[in-house]
């Protein structure tokens, strides 16, 4: 019985993948894309050896691309398994691996036009869409809090982690040899208190625990001062008729900002105007949190039985078609775009930061994390310029980052999950962060209870 890390480990947030091994069966956990540094790539591969060649079952932790976007690879295995996922979760997924198909087959039609003017090869993307498609037939819906066998000997129970719509904890238990375990997989934790999704719920026993650190060395700041911030910054830009771009992820944070948006209107602390969600991908996904407003929180779910959502957001207009977007080019301000990717990797956001990146009035408000390497991630930490599509622009908008929007639970929420299985002693392995947060996160957990946590590095294989 062993559990190998593919991704998420050795330091880097992204590319979330656990392949369970037993005598009898072979489960992955998560298939994720590694997102960033173009040095990365290079592991957005799956061993085409060992037990991918022979999986069982697939189980997803949620939608996002850092934990599904290297599922259409198994379909170079023939893989023709269960994927096991709660409803929403499918969805969404389904959408994440259309869209990152698309992006990928156009920045590989725009390098491949650069090669082909230096004289060299071309590339291939990573998937197509025909490869999304051949998953379809595999989901399998998982309900919430109800034991299921995916794999012989090996039993999953799902409860709401409250990262994103769907999104869960694992717990997996698993026999062999007249040995029983319970493995437990955070995902991603959301914060508790947050607004528009349900908290997380923690599990009371786990023998082995593989945890989520990204912001293990911090706490968020609160909602309230966030909000403040955050509208005070806009209302002044507005107010100068200037342009808002927020680099949103089209899952989670798009839906949780219109949200605070219709709050904000509704209570006359901003005066309606102009939003444009420029992302098809969100204007899907919005679709799909509407289908199931049953997982919002009870203010969420009460604000949308009643009409308000919609009656607020009467200045919110969807912009599918790329000619929309490109109107936004010369559109006066002001106005606020939401559009992907989150990180400034890829997507429509690009093409709105070179065009309005190098205007003094421009604000650029950041909602999410950004991964080492990444556009984004330049941009806060200070760069007067930046390469987007082969071209330099130069940084003149201010930044502003709103930290306490974030979908992933800071350093308190963290302690408080782990805590509620520190009297089992378990194993505990630190996941999904950087060396920074997950080595705070390892410190606080020995201090408080006394569990050396570990930290395992990228293709490690931990034996249990």
């Amino acid at each position: 019985m062993n559990i190998t890390l593919l991704g998420a480990s050795g330091g880097e947030v992204t590319g979330s993948c656990y392949v369970l091994r037993t005598k009898r069966a072979n489960v992955m956990i998560d298939c994720g894309l590694f997102q960033g540094a173009h040095k990365l790539e290079n592991h957005n591969r799956l061993p085409s050896k060992g037990a991918l060649t022979k999986l069982d079952a697939v189980v997803l932790t949620h939608a996002h691309l850092d934990h599904t976007g290297r599922l259409p690879l198994l379909t170079r295995f023939g893989y023709r398994g269960p994927i096991y996922a709660t409803p929403a979760t499918i969805s969404l997924t389904d959408l994440i691996l259309r869209d990152s198909a698309h992006l990928q087959s156009e920045d590989v039609k725009r390098e491949n036009r650069r090669r082909a003017e230096k004289g060299r090869p071309p590339v291939e993307a990573l998937y197509t869409t025909r490869q999304v498609e051949q998953l379809r037939p595999l989901f399998k819906k998982m309900k919430y809090d109800q034991a299921q066998e995916v794999a012989p000997g090996v039993i999953v129970r799902v409860i709401e982690s409250g990262h994103i719509l769907g999104a869960v904890s694992l717990e997996v238990t698993v026999e062999e040899n007249g040995t029983k375990k319970v493995i437990v997989f955070s995902g991603d934790l959301g914060p508790r208190g947050a607004p528009l999704h349900r908290d997380p719920i923690p599990f009371k026993h786990a023998d082995v625990v593989f945890m989520e650190s990204t912001y293990g060395d911090r706490d968020h700041r609160s909602l309230a001062e966030t909000a403040i911030e955050a509208r005070e910054a806009i209302r002044k830009t507005v107010e100068a008729k200037g342009r808002v771009l927020v680099p949103t992820f089209a899952i989670g944070r798009t839906q949780l900002l219109l949200y605070l948006l219709a709050g904000a209107f509704k209570r006359k602390t901003l005066t309606p105007f102009p939003i444009f969600i420029d992302s098809p991908m969100a204007i899907e996904a919005t679709t799909i949190y509407r289908t199931h407003r049953e997982l919002f929180d009870e203010e969420a779910l009460a604000m949308a039985k009643a009409g308000e959502l919609m009656n607020q957001l009467r200045t919110a207009k969807m912009l599918p078609k790329a000619s929309d977007s490109r109107a936004l080019a010369t559109r006066p301000g002001p106005f606020l775009v939401m559009a992907g990717a989150g990180m400034c990797t890829g997507g429509r956001i690009l093409h709105h930061l070179v065009n309005h990146l190098s205007d003094p009035t421009t604000l650029l408000l950041m909602v999410g994390y950004q991964s080492r390497g990444s556009v984004g991630r330049q941009i806060v930490e200070g760069a007067r310029s930046v390469r987007i599509m082969g071209k330099t622009v130069a940084v003149r908008a201010s930044t502003h980052t709103v930290g306490g929007l974030s979908g992933h639970a800071g350093q308190k929420d963290l302690l408080a999950w782990i805590g509620s299985m520190a009297s089992s002693k378990p194993r505990v392995l630190l996941t999904h962060g950087e060396d920074g947060p997950r080595g705070a996160l390892r410190g606080l957990i020995q201090k408080r209870y006394g569990i050396t946590s570990e930290i395992p590095d990228y293709q490690q294989t931990i034996e249990l």
